[in-house]
C-alpha cells in the first residue's frame, strides 16, 4: 500500500504527486481524475464494477433542481441506454441498499425519450451509437437529467460526464457548460478534487493542514484474493479540533473504498482556526 505524501515531512498526507492536464470544451472544464483497471480475463467485471461505483458516486455528488427530485421519498432512478444486462446487473449490486440523501435509488433500462425523462441520471453505454445517443440528447435539451456516457465523442455530442478507458485507467471528463445549461451543479467533493487533480500538489499549501495521527488502511482480504488494486479519492472535512468530521468517497473501486474510508475517520488533523476540507488519495495494493 502506497500513500502520497502531501506536505514535506508528513508521509501520511495524501494529494497528488503529479499535475494533471485539463482538457478545453468550449468553454467548459473538462477534468481527468485516473483509477486503476485490470488486464486479462478480469476486465470486463472490473471495469464494470468501476464504472458502477463512477454513477453511484456522480448520484451522490449532484444537486438537482426540486422540480427533478422533490424533496421526500421519490426515488433516484439511474437509467441505463443501450448495452448488456451483466453491466444493469453490476450497478444494481453496487447502489443495493445505498440512498442519495433520503432518496433510495432504482436502476433501469431505458430505451426511449420518455423512458429518459423519468430519470436522474442517465449513462449512455457506447453500444448506443453516435446517431441514437447525439438524437436522444438533443431532445433532453433543457432537460434536468444527468447524462453520463464513455464515448470520445460524447462531450461534443452535449454529455456533461464521460467515462473513457484508455491504456487500463477509467477517467472522467466533466463539460461544465452542459451541465450548467441543465441547471445541475456537482457536488464540492468532486470539483475540490478536480482542481487538485489539475495541479501539483506535492508541496504545503497555506491552507494545508497538518497530519498528527494516522491510521493506514488494511488491504481487504477479498481485494487480495481477486487481484484488485488502485487509487481511492476521498475528500475529508476537518473540524477546528483537527478530527474527521466527514469522509465522502469521491471515486474508486467499491472493494477498495470502505477501507480507505475507516481509516480515514480515524485520523487527527493540527488544530486550526476553522474547518478546513482536505484532499486525500490512497493507493491500496499488495
Amino acid at each position: 500500500m502506497r500513500q502520497h505524501s502531501a506536505h514535506d515531512g508528513q508521509p501520511v498526507a495524501f494529494r497528488p504527486r503529479t499535475p494533471r492536464a485539463a482538457l478545453a470544451f468550449g468553454i467548459g472544464l473538462t477534468v481527468f481524475i485516473f483509477f486503476a483497471a485490470h488486464t486479462g480475463q478480469a476486465q470486463s467485471a472490473s471495469e464494470y464494477q468501476v464504472k458502477a461505483a463512477y454513477l453511484y458516486n456522480f448520484a451522490k455528488s449532484t444537486e438537482w433542481p426540486e422540480q427533478s427530485l422533490p424533496v421526500g421519498s421519490s426515488p433516484v432512478v439511474i437509467g441505463v441506454f443501450s448495452g448488456d444486462e451483466e453491466f444493469v446487473d453490476a450497478l444494481q449490486q453496487i447502489v443495493a441498499g445505498k440512498t442519495v440523501g433520503t432518496h433510495a435509488i432504482m436502476v433501469k433500462r431505458v430505451a426511449s425519450e420518455t423512458e429518459v425523462e423519468f430519470c436522474q441520471l442517465v449513462f449512455f453505454r457506447s453500444s448506443a451509437g453516435h446517431k441514437r445517443t447525439q438524437g436522444l440528447i438533443s431532445s433532453l435539451a433543457g432537460a434536468n437529467v444527468l447524462l453520463v456516457g464513455e464515448d470520445d465523442a460524447f462531450l461534443a455530442e452535449g454529455g456533461m460526464i464521460n467515462l473513457v478507458l484508455k491504456n487500463g485507467t477509467i477517467r472522467f471528463e466533466i463539460n461544465t457548460v452542459s451541465l450548467e445549461r441543465a441547471n445541475i451543479r456537482l457536488s464540492a467533493a468532486l470539483l475540490t478534487a478536480a482542481n487538485a487533480d489539475r495541479g501539483s500538489s506535492s508541496h504545503p499549501t497555506a491552507e494545508a493542514r497538518q497530519l498528527k495521527v494516522s491510521v493506514p488502511p488494511l488491504y481487504p482480504e477479498i481485494a487480495k484474493r481477486m487481484n484488485i488494486k488502485g487509487v481511492v479519492q476521498l475528500e475529508v472535512l476537518v473540524g477546528r479540533d483537527g478530527s474527521v468530521k466527514e469522509v465522502i468517497v469521491v471515486g474508486g473501486h467499491p472493494l477498495l473504498t470502505e477501507a480507505a474510508v475507516k481509516a480515514v475517520k480515524q485520523w487527527q488533523y493540527e488544530p486550526a482556526a476553522k474547518e478546513s476540507r482536505e484532499i486525500v488519495k490512497l493507493t491500496l495494493d499488495h
